[in-house]
């Protein structure tokens, strides 16, 4: 594909060589004399001027460049829509395959592929276009939009609903039980039936071996366009607002709230029964023990202001350095004489 082509289709302005010969899309230091590749991130610019790259996907404020460039407004964008010019994951022709299990009464939608070994419970509904991989797993009642794809070993449990354009990584499993047991008299558990649903709004990805409980009554929520990284957990009766960012291994307890563009940076953990603003920054490793306002960023463990963290770290740092003078101090002290 040409040059000029795909600046066209991503609605960049070309600088340099419009006829040249573009066959796929790399890294900085990966790419190759046919291949493009981009810059999004200032302080990888020095890389530029090593790559081997034929093209480069730029923003405005990065000046000339020395190879071929289409100027972009999100370059990390663009590089995005770029790779998809010339990869499309494979996807199985349409059909049910014989050794699929589909219950009588389940509804399965037009153009939907339905692999080896899925298992589709009593009164289910899976939408048009879906693609479930094998062994997947959609117990009864559940309820599932168009163009869903789930990958090997998913599970959706009873009664969830899940939007449209849903995608669920391999072994996900949306509406296990929530973690809820009843302390009897003599020191022995009680298990609370879990009887509410998990609700997946549309153009959510949830990725590998991430758990979204049901709760006990009403209902577990992710909000349209979240993204949810892999081996996250959230419990039972909890709400994630719309275009959430969620990464690896964060917690989050029962029925905390979180608002809309939330993002939570790998090992987050937060306490049950929190609200978190629309447009906080939780960095990682932090955990969240109350609530936090809307457009604030923290860290820590307790997490707080993430200036005044940084502040701290620093001072962390330092403590040994800090600790010597302080003694010294009080050497000098004790040794003055007494007046």
């Amino acid at each position: 594909m040409i040059l000029q082509e795909i600046a066209k289709t991503l609605g960049c302005e070309l600088v340099g060589n419009a006829e040249l010969d573009i066959t796929g899309v790399a890294g900085l230091e990966e790419a190759g004399p046919s291949d493009l590749t981009f810059l999004s991130n200032p302080k990888y610019a020095r890389k530029v001027e090593t790559t081997q790259a034929g093209a480069i996907i730029v923003g405005r404020e990065a000046g000339p460049q020395r190879i071929p460039a289409l100027v972009s407004e999100n370059p990390y964008l663009d590089f995005a829509r770029a790779l998809e010019l010339f990869y499309t994951p494979p996807r199985p022709a349409p059909g049910i395959h014989p050794t699929a299990v589909v219950a009588s009464s389940a509804v399965v939608g037009e153009g939907a592929s339905i692999g080896p070994y899925v298992v589709i419970g009593e009164r289910a509904r899976v939408g048009r276009n879906a693609v479930l991989h094998p062994h997947v797993t959609i117990y009864e009642g559940a309820e599932i939009g168009d163009d869903f794809c789930a990958h090997s070993h998913a599970v959706v449990r009873e009664f969830c609903r899940i939007g449209h354009r849903v995608i669920l990584q391999n072994g996900v499993v949306v509406g296990a039980d929530g973690y809820g047991f009843a302390r009897r008299a003599d020191g022995t558990h009680h298990k609370i039936p879990q009887s509410g649903i998990v609700i997946i709004e549309d153009d959510v990805e949830i990725q590998a071996h991430t758990c979204i409980d049901r709760a006990a009554v009403g209902e577990s929520c992710i909000g349209r366009g979240s993204k949810i990284d892999n081996l996250v957990q959230i419990g039972h009766a909890c709400r994630v607002g719309e275009n959430a960012i969620i990464c690896s291994q964060a917690g989050i307890a029962g029925s905390t709230v979180l608002g809309n563009n939330v993002v939570l940076a790998g090992q987050v953990g937060i306490i049950n029964h929190l609200n978190i603003g629309d447009g906080v920054v939780v960095t990682a490793q932090s955990g969240v023990g109350h609530d936090v306002p809307a457009g604030q960023r923290i860290s820590g463990s307790p997490a707080f202001d993430n200036v005044q963290w940084l502040r701290a770290v620093s001072v962390f740092q330092r403590l040994p350095e800090l600790q010597r003078a302080v003694r010294g101090l009080e050497r000098a002290r004790r040794s003055e004489p007494s007046s």
